[in-house]
């Protein structure tokens, strides 16, 4: 039930009475909500409207999703990102649908249910269905990443606004120039602070930029510089900041009653956090489809592990992230099962442009479905060459020796290196170009945003 908390902020119960099971760390869904509300579901008036640059029209779309994991006992948090068109199977529909809508969709299905059971009274409608939209959100959050999510909270429009507004603004910087009349943005080139509409502006902008994921990354340049900003000028040990800071929150963030209640104690666990250790990820998908048409997918093993390895120290976690993205250490051998004429060599020279060591290349018996197999205990390395090849089923194979694998391909291979597909150019792990359907966000496990400093992005 949705309820003013401790000093009014307003909270929702997504995760229940019950404990979280441990898992090492405490971990936080951040919501980015375009709703029209403040924290306590009041409609904003027309004049805050007009400052937001926006009007009534829209709501309830998770424009920002981002899982923060600090580990238990730790000096650091890191930070996982999620495109909002990444494509997601939930409990609502047979079929995938866009992440953003998961909350609506939770929403409807729960209105429907209590109008069935004969339930009509407005208020009771919307604060019962709006919280299940919630949950339904954080448990297809909890299904891609394995986590078990400790606390909720989610920033409206006002949001924005009010926090950049009580830490006096946050910095950005921009290669260059970009002007966008759906938003409001208009930026100049280089560094630049920015608070109140501006702010909100730099996150909702989306027009004139390349694609959803570099919207994802300003959301994480921004909120890499909001911690940037509270971590580094004293806002958390300072009373008067502090309570700007809280009272923007009240008006405009809704929390799990847990975190409402002891804000202040979880500011007190913050402080021992540098700027430097706090960093953030884009969740590793993949754009697959022509350009400007793309789908953003998500491999689930794929994302439960950048996940658990969010908590290892940020040392540790860049070693063996370089470890894994090695291709020029994996031969790969190529095999044609799919009856399509010379696919094996087109597979093989695709996986070679992207640094792949090339092995040998043959037919094989017609199958109807595509596979790639690797060496006991090289799970990963399976794993690498099967997502470079738009995420093809693994298996592992006692005939396959250390450091190669073996990609058969069936009838139904659609990736990168079929005859007659005209795609998008691929960003290759070595930073050339090559066509093919499959983009791969090759650089967001390397090199995180952190809460240090000002990255500069288009």
């Amino acid at each position: 039930m949705f309820r003013p908390g401790a000093g009014g902020t307003g909270t929702a119960d997504v995760i229940g009475s019950g404990f979280s099971a441990p898992d090492g760390a405490t971990d936080i869904l951040l919501i980015g909500n375009d709703s029209r509300t403040d924290a306590q579901g009041n409609p904003l008036p027309k004049q805050v409207l007009e400052e937001l640059r926006t009007t009534q029209e829209g709501g309830d779309l998770t424009d920002a999703m981002i899982l923060v994991r600090i580990p238990n006992g730790g000096h650091s948090a890191s930070a996982m990102s999620f495109p909002r068109d990444t494509m997601v199977k939930s409990d609502y529909g047979k079929s995938k649908h866009k992440l953003t809508e998961t909350m609506n969709r939770g929403k409807d299905a729960e209105r429907a249910r209590l109008q069935e059971e004969g339930v009509t009274d407005p208020k009771e409608l919307d604060q019962k269905s709006r919280l299940a939209g919630k949950q339904a959100l954080l448990k297809t959050i909890e299904k891609l990443t394995g986590v078990s999510i400790d606390h909720y909270a989610e920033v409206n429009l006002l949001g924005f606004y009010e926090i950049t507004k009580a830490v006096g603004g946050v910095e950005v910087c921009l290669n260059e120039a970009t002007k966008d009349s759906y938003s409001g943005a208009d930026f100049k080139k280089g560094v630049q602070t920015i608070e109140g509409a501006d702010a909100l502006a730099f996150v909702r902008q989306r027009h004139g930029l390349l694609n959803e994921l570099s919207r994802g990354k300003r959301q994480q340049v921004f909120m890499s510089a909001l911690a940037h900003r509270i971590l580094s000028s004293g806002t958390l040990a300072n009373p008067r900041k502090l309570s700007a800071l809280i009272d923007a929150i009240n008006k405009s963030v809704t929390l799990d009653p847990a975190l409402a209640n002891d804000i202040l104690g979880f500011a007190e666990q913050m402080q021992g956090i540098a700027g430097g250790n706090v960093q953030f990820y884009s969740a590793p998908v993949h754009l697959v489809g022509d350009s400007g048409e793309e789908d953003v997918t998500l491999n689930i093993a794929e994302s439960k592990q950048f996940a658990a390895d969010l908590l290892l120290p940020p040392q540790q976690r860049a070693q063996k992230l370089a470890s894994m993205k090695s291709p020029t250490k994996i031969t790969t051998s190529v095999y044609n099962a799919s009856g399509i004429s010379g696919l094996a060599a087109n597979v093989l020279e695709e996986l070679a442009s992207q640094g792949f060591q090339e092995g040998s290349s043959a037919n094989a018996e017609t199958r109807s479905s595509s596979v790639v197999y690797y060496a006991n205990g090289e799970q990963d390395v399976g794993k690498m060459v099967a997502e470079s090849l738009g995420g093809l089923p693994t298996e592992v194979s006692p005939n396959i020796t250390s450091g190669s694998v073996e990609v058969y391909i069936g009838k139904d291979y659609k990736g990168p290196g079929k005859q007659n597909f005209t795609g998008a150019p691929t960003v290759r792990l070595d930073g050339l170009n090559k066509a093919g359907p499959l983009r791969t966000q090759a650089d967001s496990s390397n090199t995180p945003i952190t809460a240090d400093g000002v990255p500069c992005i288009d």
